[in-house]
């Protein structure tokens, strides 16, 4: 790694590319002319408009995105959208919601304070270790809308399949696997993703919307930031933006653009990911906590036979320069995070300590 960098398996904020990162930092002190750095200039200025408009063009060309969506950067990260979701969505009161991990449990105990949840489908029996059958949904009528969260960080499951809505808006939170493979975005109402994991620095969620779910109609004591409309109508300058991560945002999607698009950071990671999984499958030592149909390609838990010797592992990783391969305080053992911007060199040389780890113990 250049610079003295580390392997970063965060969960995030996460590494990002190193050629976004070189190009950002010739950048800082005089963006292309301007006489001041993106984080100093005006959000209504002519540059600044150049930017904000290049970031979204090149993300709806990257995942092919109908011009009957709208591209919404909001503040407030994904958490901000599981109470502007049922805020928005509402009409009937009732959303359906499938739990299959901690953050789609975060999701659904906050819509409740608006709308009432129907929990159509979980996880939680098997410690959310894999994707419940989602074929044939008890989906109640007056349903608005039903959501998951597409990959699960915490637990490491993601969807390879989407739940049958028949017919319902499906809500999805991509954050941690945002951009990371094709994805037809008009199976989707709505598609969420906090920006932190793998296309930018944390501050904000980019939010995809159908035009037809942006509502004139909403309760006036709404507060404004908390609509939908208010940021698709002022092209999410409603308030000042978080300029900074938008402009990274937009690199890293020209990065992903100028690399072959999704499909190919799909084969790299597909890639990085058969590396790992197939050391765990067979290793005497270290054992993935996920079924392997359900596998997500961005977030690797795994565990050794007891917690102390996860917390061994863990600390034995900082010492050989590894970095954030705890696992997440509600579940405990490791976890590698191998977003888009970890390199396969990355995922070798981690393989390579487990297995001399594992020779070693």
């Amino acid at each position: 790694m250049k610079y003295g960098r580390t392997y970063n398996f965060s969960a995030g904020p996460a590494m990002m590319p190193e050629p976004v990162l070189e190009e950002i930092r010739d950048e800082m002190m005089n963006y292309r002319g301007s006489g001041m750095c993106v984080m100093e200039m005006s959000h209504r200025s002519k540059v600044y408009d150049e930017i904000i408009k290049a970031a979204e063009a090149d993300l709806r060309t990257l995942m092919g995105i109908p011009d009957n969506y709208k591209v919404l950067f909001i503040q407030g990260g994904a958490t901000l959208q599981f109470s502007m979701i049922p805020m928005n969505l509402t009409k009937n009161g009732v959303a359906c919601y499938i739990e299959t991990g901690a953050w789609s449990k975060k999701a659904l105990t906050e819509a409740k304070k608006f709308t009432d949840v129907r929990v159509i489908a979980s996880s939680k029996d098997k410690n959310y270790s894999y994707i419940p059958d989602c074929s044939d949904l008890d989906i109640p009528e007056e349903a608005d809308y039903v959501y998951i969260c597409e990959n699960e960080t915490i637990h490491g499951t993601t969807y390879f399949k989407l739940p049958d809505t028949k017919g319902k808006i499906l809500v999805s939170d991509q954050s941690s696997m945002f951009c990371s493979r094709p994805c037809n975005v008009s199976d989707y109402g709505v598609i969420i993703a906090g920006v932190q994991k793998n296309v930018g620095p944390a501050g904000i969620a980019v939010v995809i919307i159908r035009e037809d779910l942006i509502r004139d109609d909403l309760d006036d004591k709404l507060p404004v930031y908390m609509n939908y409309k208010t940021h698709a109508d002022s092209g999410s300058l409603y308030n000042t933006p978080n300029c900074w991560a938008i402009y990274c945002c937009g690199k890293v999607f020209r990065y992903l653009l100028d690399l072959g698009g999704l499909p190919a950071i799909d084969k790299i990671n597909r890639e990085k990911a058969a590396i790992l999984y197939d050391f765990l499958d067979q290793s005497r030592l270290f054992k993935g906590a996920v079924v392997k149909e359900d596998r997500s390609l961005m977030n690797v838990p795994f565990v050794t036979p007891t917690k102390e010797q996860d917390a061994d592992v863990v600390a034995a990783s900082k010492a050989a320069g590894f970095d954030n391969l705890k696992g997440h305080k509600s579940v405990g053992g490791l976890r590698a995070s191998i977003y888009n911007a970890m390199p396969k060199e990355g995922v070798e040389a981690l393989v390579d300590f487990l297995k001399e780890y594992e020779e070693t113990h």
